[in-house]
């Protein structure tokens, strides 16, 4: 057998077949049918989402009993959920959590729905509360009783945590703490509620919208536990779902009129006036708006991490928008690694001129954001240091930069929008997102081509480089930006216009109309002398021999500073194409006149062979050399809060498989060439 490597040493050896998984909790291997896989996720929101140890939770439980015939009964619960530290016996249940077989059956199912596999478990136990879910869908009931002592099931729009009651949580109202989402909970929610609103509210072309207004309610509520705070009120939230209040006609109408009154003041907001028209409205039935907030107020938005809120975001966005037009999202790690190996701090303007729904400059905010975090508390380790990247010192300070130093251009007005929606989420700093064509500035007739500029002076006068001696004028943004971060659009489908392509060297002078050439030299004006990139480039421009004019081009006017090469399975299975990570520094006008024959420096290079998917999309996770996957003992630790509502870090112990994703050993690499090159 072949040497295994340090990485593989520390592994347990355990073969795992492809259909086959480790549960969380038993740490044993399962099959990894759909069902299980969904158990995996409840397991998960159960410990870190609702606060239940680990050691309180069993999976596969039979309960006994004789219902109301006479009739004795035996009945399986996926996951049951005990008393804090006593026995796993049916007198101590206080949850219940069934998994339907697969997300075809429905919760009103007549054989496994929601009441028919729970209503009995509650009526026949002293289980009071129960969860179902068939990995898409998901519902709760409780059991109360009636004036006459008769047991109700009733539905609930959530259940209590742990150390939680019922009437807690109906008290709580404006009070409640929404949690953190835990894993793909945020992904789920948005998904469920797009879902609910495209199938019952009749609105298939503008469910997206619908969904954005009210996120962006949500987000605008959660904020002003900050602008309260600085101006010294009490703050208590309008965006909360009371655990009944969907059950009734006058419930939902109180949710109604709470989330449009919230609606009617965002839009009133000075902050937001460049998002909103004004005439835009919550086309929502009383009850569909009830049901769509009762699942966004469950959750912390500003406590979730950005990658949470990202992936969310752009589950919703790349059904919407983005297909429409060709268009596909750079994966995540991508757009992680171009961050990281530039590495842009407090300091940097960044542009993303072709930013789609904000995937660059989201990563940018949130890079920096840790870096604030950092530097403020140095020896928090990396739980509380997350947890504090949501505290209000962080917050102020990332909203500054987000407003004066990152900068977003897309030609497409919806995508603005949602890239505006986006930034909303991560921190702010929406304002820098403007409609235009980066081909075509400073022209154009896109409304906000004359206001670039503008926000570029206003962000030049309160940076450090306010002394810096920039060649453009100031009605003009070019010649102004430290990094650019970027993946221009291209394929043979795409062509500008004649007119802008010869305002360019590369369009005029070696006659190429494909905007991802005329990006390379629209990126160049758009950097300050010395400023640097990182874009995403098809490999036919880096070895094609009719494109050695454009790559001589390119070295006349930029260092070289490292080249990463991509598999196939990069963008799939979006679109199939060959790519390359490129990352220049613009040469001054002194040292563009050393030629480039005479020059000798090192550049970083890279072959990327797995990048955690195959060309379906399927995660690939790390093998053995005889092809088996390997798995990792990991200690996953999570902050939660106690029942006094203290933050205490959990934590367990698990066996994982990982994503086999050469990304992060690139950054790691690419820092030891810095270092060594310094």
């Amino acid at each position: 057998m072949a040497k295994r490597s340090p990485e593989q040493e520390t592994a347990e050896e355990i073969v795992l077949n492809e259909d086959q998984l480790i549960c969380i909790l038993t740490n044993k291997i399962v099959k990894a049918t759909e069902k299980e896989r969904n158990l995996q996720y409840m397991i998960q929101m159960m410990s870190e989402e609702y606060g239940f140890d680990m050691s309180d939770l069993q999976r596969d439980f039979q309960i006994a009993f004789e219902n109301d015939e006479g009739k004795k009964r035996r009945v399986k619960i996926d996951l049951a959920v005990f008393e804090n530290g006593r026995e796993h016996d049916q007198a101590n249940l206080i949850r219940a959590v069934v998994v339907a077989k697969d997300s075809k059956v429905k919760t009103n199912d007549a054989k496994a729905g929601v009441h028919i596999v729970l209503d009995d478990v509650l009526s026949y136990t002293n289980c009071d509360f129960g969860c179902w879910t068939n990995g898409e869908d998901l519902a709760f009931v409780s059991k109360a009783e009636d004036a006459f002592g008769q047991v109700e099931i009733e539905d609930i729009s959530d259940f209590p945590a742990a150390g939680q009651t019922l009437e807690d949580l109906e008290k709580a109202g404006d009070h409640a703490m929404p949690r953190k989402p835990a894993n793909e909970s945020l992904v789920k929610a948005f998904k469920r509620c797009h879902d609910y609103i495209y199938g019952n509210e009749g609105m298939k072309k503008t469910a997206f919208w619908e969904l954005l207004n009210l996120i962006f309610c949500k987000l605008y509520d959660e904020k002003r536990r900050f602008t309260d705070a600085r101006e010294g009120k009490s703050y208590r939230r309008q965006f909360w779902v009371g655990v009944k209040e969907q059950n009734t006609p006058e419930g939902q109408k109180a949710v109604a009129d709470r989330i449009k009154g919230i609606f009617r003041k965002l839009k009133e907001d000075g902050l937001y006036s460049d998002v909103f028209d004004g005439n835009e409205s919550i086309n929502l039935s009383d009850r569909g708006l009830a049901f769509v907030a009762a699942e966004l107020s469950k959750y912390s938005f500003l406590d979730a991490t950005v990658d949470v809120k990202g992936t969310a975001y752009e589950t919703i966005v790349s059904n919407t928008l983005k297909q429409e037009a060709g268009q596909f999202f750079t994966p995540r790690n991508i757009i992680k690694c171009m961050v990281e190996m530039l590495d842009p701090d407090e300091n940097t303007r960044v542009l993303d001129p072709a930013c789609g729904s904000g995937g660059f400059i989201v990563m940018v905010l949130d890079h920096v954001r840790h870096k604030i975090a950092k530097n403020i508390w140095p020896e928090l380790d990396d739980v509380r240091l997350e947890a504090k990247c949501n505290s209000e010192k962080v917050e102020e300070k990332v909203r500054e930069y987000a407003q004066n130093m990152i900068f977003g251009f897309d030609f497409d007005p919806d995508l603005k929008k949602a890239a505006r929606m986006n930034m909303v989420m991560a921190g702010d700093g929406h304002a820098n997102v403007f409609n235009i064509n980066s081909l075509d500035y400073p022209k154009g007739s896109k409304p906000d081509v004359p206001k670039v500029a503008e926000k570029v002076n206003e962000s030049i006068a309160v940076s450090k480089d306010k002394k810096f001696k920039f060649e453009t004028a100031d009605d003009n943004a070019q010649g102004k930006f430290d990094m650019i971060f970027t993946n221009p659009p291209f394929g043979s489908k795409v062509e500008v216009d004649k007119e802008i392509a010869d305002r360019y060297y590369l369009g005029r002078e070696l006659g190429s109309n494909a905007p991802e050439v005329l990006f390379i030299e629209a990126c160049y004006n758009f950097l300050k002398p010395g400023g640097k990139m990182a874009i995403v480039l098809p490999d036919g421009i880096l070895g094609n021999p009719n494109m050695e004019e454009t790559r001589i081009w390119i070295l006349k006017h930029f260092k070289l500073l490292a080249s990463v090469d991509l598999p196939v399975e990069t963008f799939l299975p979006q679109v199939g194409v060959q790519a390359s990570l490129l990352f220049l520094q613009k040469k001054t006008a002194k040292e563009q006149l050393i030629p480039i024959d005479d020059e000798d420096y090192d550049v970083f290079m890279a072959i990327v062979e797995h990048v955690g998917k195959d060309r379906r999309g399927v995660p690939i996770y790390k093998r053995d050399d005889d092809g088996a996957e390997l798995l990792f003992d990991n200690v996953k630790k999570w902050l939660t809060r106690d029942e006094r509502g203290r933050e205490v870090v959990r934590e367990r112990k698990e066996r994982i498989k990982k994503i086999d994703d050469d990304l992060p050993e690139v950054v790691n690499a690419y820092a030891k060439f810095k270092e060594a090159h310094k």
